[in-house]
């Protein structure tokens, strides 16, 4: 028995806890979590997930700034993204905005405008930046 095993990308801690926005929802405004977060439905506003992963489904539309450990697109997201950890942008993912993260994979068939702000550990001493917060 071979069942098709979807290729998601999550690395969350064992135990830890995900919310999963479902198909059908359509939701605006501001999400500040503590737990892995999947979105399979819309959202327009701004995601903060400090120290756990942002997933947009392959049916996920998201229009935010988002700001997150790691971030996997399998959908659609308009907004900037910053990744503490990791960006995914996988083959089915349309992303359009500027990305700050440690690492950024970009799958072939992946769609994606913007720039990319690869950033150091602010412990190593990055050359010439200047951090930003917001």
């Amino acid at each position: 028995m071979s069942e098709p095993t979807p290729k998601t990308t999550i690395s969350s801690a064992p135990g830890s806890q995900r919310t999963c926005i479902g198909r059908t929802v359509v939701a605006q405004g501001q999400i500040v979590a503590g737990e892995d977060l999947l979105i399979e439905g819309q959202f327009d506003g701004t995601i903060s997930l400090n120290d756990h992963c942002l997933t947009v489904g392959p049916e996920g539309r998201v229009k935010a700034e988002v700001r997150a450990r790691q971030v996997v697109i399998q959908g659609s997201m308009i907004g900037n993204i910053q990744a503490r950890e990791k960006v995914d942008i996988q083959r089915t993912g349309n992303v359009v905005g500027d990305i700050a993260a440690a690492t950024v994979a970009i799958e072939d068939g992946a769609y994606f405008k913007g720039s990319i702000d690869i950033s150091r550990d602010a412990g190593a001493g990055a050359a010439g930046g200047a951090s930003s917060s917001r």
